[in-house]
């Protein structure tokens, strides 16, 4: 490494050593159906990489009758074809060791498993028709290997951004955001704000950036630390790198790079103007189009992140997708909601197509699913061969989530049944129009399925305060870091407000805002007082968790374990309040383990969590009606019954005038009876 030391400008080079780094595919297991297989995976190359080597490490099963011989799986990156191989024989998961070439591998590659599953006949002969026993199962866990040499930052704000956020560097512990020893609620805002920033854009449900303290950040050469406090908090080897008049009316960004340590100061004279640069430093764009060492950030700056106002119309795809071969042909495409709506009845899915003339018309269909429900089938027809469109509508009821998978199937059978399933003659399209209306609605669930979501709106934090022990220990800091990297998983915007409290805020707060509350009946008096509205509540003593009619709790573990509660607020029932809380720091830091990736927050559907020493961990239901607004409630339990409620009026008013006109019939005969026999009794 070169660099000009003193100064805070570093010079670009690469460093002699190689550096590896495995990156794991998001995917779950998954299976592949059909005597035509095809599927898609996705991962990004570091721009600062020099590699030199990349491998494919494919782990899969094959239908134990398919014939090895017959059967192929080919490779392909960015749509180029570069390896096929035959599937070995035996039962299990196999793996097999794929080199990509270098030259063909960009910023974010699509590589793509496609091949044919042919199976045995009795009589050693393969069979053409096309079975469920005709299968290939990708595992979870399929990576991709890099060997390579690593380019240096540069002194722009840019490079020490894409380092900083690199997969790379964040994995190995090297990326962390620095802030004064005991900060200041700004100064804890600040950099909050800048780890939702930096969390929004991360890739991995496995490694976060750490915030710590100053005295704790430790740092060693090749670590990037983003320092984010006011100036005369800076530790002084940073404050003599911004000058006091550089700071005098605005806040500052600047890259300072030292000894093989990179750093970028983010400081101000003021708590507001940091908060501003800390929006600045959360948003990538801005980041990402910076090329200087020094940025400056003044009170009337725009750093607020660009936002799609897409009313509820999601484009499925970006490029024509082609479809090519006969047979069963899939195509997918990930659909992902804001995280703070839910879908309601009425979603569409409409697709665009085109597909080959020479097909068998009277077998040839197309079929939309939806996170694996079929929801639609069309027949394909000659004449609309060049221009089709098919629209499905979601079945009511059915819960899409906040993401998910809308998948199209061809059957593409050709009039000669003779033509080989590798014959690239027959194809589809699916155009750039197709698109999925989604209805929506805010989700009203006071339950962790809701978490974090319910705290945002227009998908950023929503007016969020936060009350904190007065004096943060590591475990604190890690809790915080816990807490906030979910939010920013979730937080597509930087526009949101948070503050930070270090005693129990105002009334005015407390029914205005979204609380959470962090720590230990000794650091944080809040929770003694909230003590009488958790679930799981605090013995007299304040010094141990006690039983209640979902848990017995042994008097020792009572101390170790922690807590997160999701509870309706006692200030204000149409608002949410989650309290994380242990008798100790490091138990409460316990319980922000299970709120920290989405990976883990999926695994609870109450509104408690318990998690001890041993990382046991527990989740509960304790409030019957889980609604946040119960008026909302009963709201849309009226509207979505309306039909219903009509029909019934409907009857109700037939039945009335069916008893009226029975009743005047009734009254009209006996007028009759009495006229004609007038002395009757």
């Amino acid at each position: 490494m070169t660099f000009i030391v003193g100064c805070g400008i570093g010079m670009t080079g690469v460093r002699a050593d190689n550096q590896t780094y495995t990156e794991q595919f998001q995917n779950n297991t998954t299976s592949l159906s059909g005597k035509s297989v095809e599927t898609n995976m996705y991962f990004t190359k570091m721009d600062y990489w020099d590699i030199k080597k990349a491998t494919f490490n494919l782990t899969y099963q094959i239908s134990q009758l398919a014939e090895t011989q017959k059967s192929d799986i080919t490779v392909s990156i960015n749509g180029v074809k570069f390896y096929s191989f035959r599937p070995h024989d035996g039962d299990g998961f196999q793996t097999e060791q794929i080199s990509i070439p270098v030259e063909l591998l960009t910023g974010e590659n699509n590589l793509q498993i496609s091949g044919q599953v042919l199976n045995k006949a009795g009589n050693s002969n393969y069979d053409l028709a096309q079975t469920p026993a005709n299968w290939l199962t990708i595992k979870q866990g399929s990576n991709v290997n890099f060997e390579y040499q690593l380019k240096d930052a540069d002194n722009t704000l840019h490079s020490f951004y894409n380092h900083f956020s690199g997969e790379d560097t964040v994995a190995n512990g090297q990326s962390r955001i620095v802030t004064a020893n005991q900060p200041s609620g700004d100064e804890l805002t600040a950099s909050m704000i800048a780890l939702s920033g930096e969390s929004r854009v991360i890739t991995t449900d496995n490694d976060q950036i750490q915030v710590v303290k100053q005295a704790s950040m430790n740092a060693q050469q090749g670590d990037y630390l983003m320092v984010v406090a006011t100036y005369r908090h800076l530790p002084k080897e940073l404050r003599n790198a911004v000058s006091a008049t550089e700071v005098a009316h605005h806040a500052v960004i600047k890259t300072h790079y030292v000894d093989g340590k990179y750093y970028l100061i983010v400081t101000a004279q003021t708590g507001k103007l940091l908060k501003k640069a800390a929006r600045f430093v959360a948003n990538a764009e801005l980041m990402n189009e910076t090329d200087k060492a020094t940025e400056t950030v003044g009170s009337r700056t725009r750093t607020f992140t660009s936002s799609l106002h897409d009313q509820g119309h999601y484009q499925l795809t970006d490029q024509t997708d082609k479809i090519i071969g006969a047979g069963h042909r899939e195509t997918s495409y990930f659909v992902s909601l804001p995280n703070d709506r839910s879908n309601a009845d009425g979603s569409t899915v409409k697709l665009h197509l085109r597909y080959s003339k020479n097909l068998n018309f009277n077998r040839s269909l197309v079929t939309v699913y939806v996170n694996n429900t079929t929801i639609g089938s069309k027949k394909l027809t000659d004449v609309h061969a060049n221009g089709d469109t098919l629209t499905v509508k979601v079945p009511n009821g059915m819960t899409l989530g906040s993401s998910f998978t809308v998948r199209v199937a061809f059957d593409l059978e050709m009039k000669d049944q003779n033509t080989s399933d590798n014959s690239a003659t027959p194809w589809a399209e699916v155009g750039t129009s197709s698109k999925m209306t989604v209805k929506s609605q805010k989700s009203n669930e006071l339950l962790f399925t809701n978490y974090p979501t319910l705290f945002m709106k227009n998908q950023t934090y929503d007016n969020l305060a936060v009350v904190i022990p007065k004096k943060l220990s590591n475990d604190d800091f890690q809790s915080l870091t816990n807490i906030f990297n979910l939010i920013g998983n979730f937080a597509k915007s930087n526009t949101g407000s948070i503050q930070f409290y270090t005693h129990q805020p105002s009334q005015h707060v407390l029914k205005t805002k979204n609380v959470i509350v962090l720590g230990t009946p000794q650091n944080n008096h809040f929770i003694r007082t909230l003590n009488s509205h958790l679930y799981f509540k605090y013995a007299a003593d304040f010094t141990r968790l006690i039983s209640n009619e979902k848990l017995s709790i042994e008097k020792d573990y009572g101390k170790t374990i922690g807590t997160a509660q999701l509870m309706r607020s006692p200030y204000n029932s149409k608002r949410g309040m989650l309290v994380v809380t242990g008798a100790t720091s490091k138990a409460s830091y316990l319980a922000t383990t299970q709120i920290n990736f989405q990976k883990n927050i999926t695994q609870y559907s109450g509104d408690a969590i318990v998690v001890d020493q041993n990382n046991s961990h527990y989740g509960y239901r304790f409030k019957k009606n889980k609604a946040i607004d119960k008026s909302l409630e009963r709201h849309r339990l009226f509207s979505k019954n309306t039909s219903l409620l009509i029909y019934l009026g409907l009857a109700l008013v037939v039945m009335a005038l069916v008893c009226l006109g029975i009743f005047l019939m009734v009254k009209k005969q006996r007028g009759l009876n009495t006229r004609r026999n007038p002395h009757a009794k």
